[in-house]
């Protein structure tokens, strides 16, 4: 019997050492219970201001401005910290798409044509526009993202208004603020005067087809969009406030874009839409 004691006691104290020393070779566990894993000593790459490693003019500052931070992080805007709106990521998406119907409606206009090297650089730039929203949008997550975005669909737009130019040999259009009534309309041609019902009139920038509606005595093609149960025109609608800023926020110099925003237009809540145009 005792000898018995002992050969159990012998096992007991083998186990625990096969035990202690198993324990010693794993990993220590985490908060998460899952080991912690290694820091990677590479360094991470660098995103560019418009977002997914993008090459072309939108992987370099844009317009003099100072450079965007990743996608989703606060640099002083207050729309950085705001989630994105669904009215915002509606109308950019909406955008996207149409933006992406015009260029293949370009292609088979300059189709078997030749491109200079100029005409060739603004086509460029406009594919990589489309291409560039489309890589920002998958990631938005912030007003201050829809805002860079528009600010992108902005540029493809012009882009795009230039090829066009070339390709019938007239003279590239100036960089004009989008058109006013709805900035997927892409560049303005012109100021018109124009008045909502029960407002003051005003120049307001516009495209060809809404300035000949206008001059025409007709109504211009507004953006639409509903807020709760109702269509209201974008500018009445805060959650449509990034996608605008981002059409028009650099344009803040404009005389005709500040005449709307600090005016007696009063169109809806169109100041708010452009606080922007303040800083």
């Amino acid at each position: 019997m005792f000898s018995g004691l002992i050969t159990m006691m012998f096992i007991f104290v083998m186990i625990s050492v096969i035990l202690s020393v198993t324990r010693g070779n794993r990993p220590r566990l985490g908060d998460s219970g899952y080991p912690p894993q290694p820091l990677d000593p590479r360094p991470r790459p660098q995103i560019s201001q418009w977002g997914g490693g993008l090459g072309g003019p939108y992987a370099q500052q844009p317009y003099g401005q100072q450079p965007f931070p990743m996608m989703g992080q606060p640099y002083g805007d207050p729309a950085a910290r705001q989630p994105m709106s669904q009215g915002s990521r509606e109308a950019i998406d909406r955008d996207i798409t149409s933006f992406g119907e015009e260029l293949r409606d370009l292609d088979l206009e300059v189709v078997g044509m030749p491109l200079d090297d100029a005409t060739q650089a603004d086509y460029t730039s406009a594919l990589d526009a489309y291409d560039g929203a489309k890589q920002q949008l998958a990631t938005a997550q912030s007003n201050a993202d829809v805002k860079r975005i528009a600010e992108i669909m902005e540029g493809g737009r012009y882009s795009v208004a230039c090829v066009r130019a070339r390709v019938k040999g007239e003279a590239v259009p100036e960089h004009r603020p989008p058109c006013f009534f709805d900035p997927s309309h892409g560049v303005s041609v012109a100021n018109v005067s124009w008045a909502p019902p029960g407002g003051a009139p005003r120049d307001v920038p516009a495209c060809a087809a809404d300035a000949q509606r206008i001059r025409t005595g007709n109504d211009p093609s507004i953006r639409m969009v509903y807020a709760g149960q109702r269509q209201v025109p974008y500018w009445e609608d805060q959650q449509h406030a990034a996608w605008a800023q981002g059409y028009y926020g650099r344009y803040g110099g404009d005389p005709a874009l500040r005449t709307i925003t600090h005016g007696a237009l009063m169109i809806g809540g169109f100041s708010l839409l452009m606080g922007l145009l303040d800083d």
